[in-house]
């Protein structure tokens, strides 16, 4: 079998996570590491995907370029050194490994604690140097004290229960934090992060770098801060700015730092923290260790396999989540919502400005972004051809200025499941319903009125009025051009009004065709839909 998808590893992982890419036979790997922005815009063309850590940084440039790249995988939490922006308008996937390195940086975290509060690099120093000076390093004791974490995700968690071990108090905030994730541990639970900082000893962070949380620890919220306070930052270097904590510590408001994150990184040579005598800083450590390595290479390895082989997505950062189970729930309402968006997006006139999608039955089960974003990879389909898909579809929906919105029902009517789609045309709007029979998608409404059709196929779908002549006449220009019709179904609010008829038909009729139909009497529009 030749490998049907090339795998580019930029930065390199472990070894295992290598092989499990390269055992499989559809995949082709390529292990160059190092290379320049050039060199990738070079070879980026002819991969599927490619996987990297943090030294790679995978730029707006490189990404449009690489017109095959389905998925980019980094080893690792952040996604810091790949344009996320301009990968989902590029349709790419951008999926991390949030969990193979939580432990290591629990750890780490929890070791530069212990080094800030016992000055065990400082003393270890004035010990190389020659020196025997106890006093000078005399520290402070965790137990008893308080431990402020902000961001109390994966690691924040295990930070905690390591402090609870050490006898410590610990008040958490995260804005996100559902209730339930700490429910099993003893902490406290802050409702905002003023809260914290004035009463923490120990300060540590464990947020993502997002435009809300850069900047966090600036000199206001420093100056908020208990006199004293210690601060451990394991996450992102962006949360602090560098400035005002060597402020804070020179005033001997802040009494010292332990710092594993900078920005940039390396920090320049004029750092504004590196000559402190009181602040601890490590090379980005936390998730050096051998079996976090080992880890995260195997995970980003499989997740990307799985994208590659079936399509499953896992730890997107651009996409919602959704777990091979729930994915599988799932696939028949994708499959139905993708059909009825290419229904709509080719019946419908250009220039729309909002899409409704309405759900009812069991598929109100699930999270339905999934199902909206397929719907929506239909209908811009016409728009946007083969480069739409489900990660940038909603981006590319904002861009021309459609409005989406999803409405749930708790009732699906007479059918178990349920997915409509309306669409807003200047003062006009069309609608249309679907719902599965069996694994088949069936258009079952139009425009509010009842009809039964495939959403497979060839589909020639009429406007006219509903009048007696009109379906043998469309049926004899058909039949003269030997396009047979296989079924057929009307839509209408009553006798003699306006009607929707929906014809499926064996083969493809051409431009001309449609033309001659559109010249009987009271057809007002014919267009061809094909599934």
């Amino acid at each position: 079998m030749s490998a049907t998808f090339t795998v580019l590893i930029a930065d390199s992982i472990s070894p295992k996570g290598v092989e499990l890419l390269s055992s499989n036979p559809a995949v082709q790997v390529l292990e160059k590491t190092g290379l320049s922005e050039e060199q990738l815009i070079e070879i980026a063309p002819t991969c599927d995907a490619i996987l990297v850590r943090s030294q790679t940084k995978i730029s707006r440039r490189i990404l449009e370029k690489a017109e095959r790249l389905r998925v980019v995988g980094r080893a690792g939490v952040g996604v810091d050194n790949v344009d996320v922006t301009a990968a989902t308008e590029r349709g790419v996937v951008v999926m991390n490994t949030p969990g193979g390195n939580t432990i290591a940086t629990a750890e780490q975290t929890v070791a530069l604690l212990l080094a800030l509060a016992r000055n065990i690099p400082q003393a270890d120093a004035s010990m190389r140097a020659g020196a025997w000076n106890r006093k000078a390093f005399e520290g402070v004791e965790l137990s008893g004290k308080v431990l402020g974490i902000v961001g109390m995700g994966r690691v924040g968690t295990e930070v905690a229960r390591r402090a609870l071990g050490f006898n410590m108090r610990v008040i958490c905030f995260d804005p996100y934090l559902s209730p339930s994730r700490v429910q099993n541990l003893p902490v406290q639970v802050a409702e905002k992060l003023e809260s914290v900082l004035r009463e923490a000893d120990f300060l540590t962070l464990h947020s993502p770098l997002t435009p809300e949380t850069k900047g966090l620890l600036d000199a206001r919220r420093l100056a908020l801060c208990k006199k004293g306070v210690r601060i451990v930052n394991c996450a992102r270097g962006g949360l602090i700015v560098a400035e005002d904590l060597r402020k804070a510590i020179d005033s001997g408001h802040v009494a010292g730092a332990a710092l594993d994150v900078f920005d940039p990184e390396p920090p320049p040579a004029d750092f504004p923290l590196r000559s402190l005598p009181n602040v601890i800083l490590t090379p980005h450590l936390a998730a050096s260790t051998a079996e976090s390595q080992e880890q995260v290479g195997i995970e980003i390895a499989q997740a990307v396999l799985d994208l590659l082989i079936h399509g499953t997505i896992r730890n997107a950062v651009n996409i919602p989540n959704v777990d091979p189970r729930t994915a599988a729930l799932l696939r028949p309402y994708l499959l139905l919502a993708e059909r009825l968006g290419l229904f709509m997006g080719q019946w419908a006139p250009n220039r729309m400005s909002r899409v409704t999608l309405s759900y009812g039955g069991k598929v109100n089960e699930y999270d339905t972004t999934p199902v909206t974003r397929a719907a929506l990879k239909g209908l811009l389909r016409k728009v946007a051809g083969a480069e739409v898909n489900e990660v940038n579809a909603a981006y590319l929906a904002d861009t021309l200025g459609i409005v989406v919105r999803e409405l749930k029902t708790s009732q699906a009517g007479e059918f178990t499941d349920w997915i409509g789609m309306e669409i807003q045309v200047d003062s006009t709007s069309l609608q249309a319903g679907a719902t599965l029979w069996g694994s088949s998608p069936r258009l079952v409404q139009i425009n509010g009125n009842p009809i039964e059709a495939p959403l497979e196929g060839a589909l020639l779908v009429l406007e006219n009025r509903d009048r007696p002549g009109i379906v043998g006449r469309v049926g004899s220009i058909l039949g003269e051009r030997s396009v047979n019709i296989a079924s057929m179904s009307l839509a209408r609010a009553e006798h003699g009004s306006r009607a929707v008829s929906v014809l499926h038909v064996d083969g493809v009729p051409g431009g001309e065709v449609l033309e001659e139909i559109l010249r009987v009497p009271d057809v007002y529009s014919v267009r061809l839909v094909q599934i």
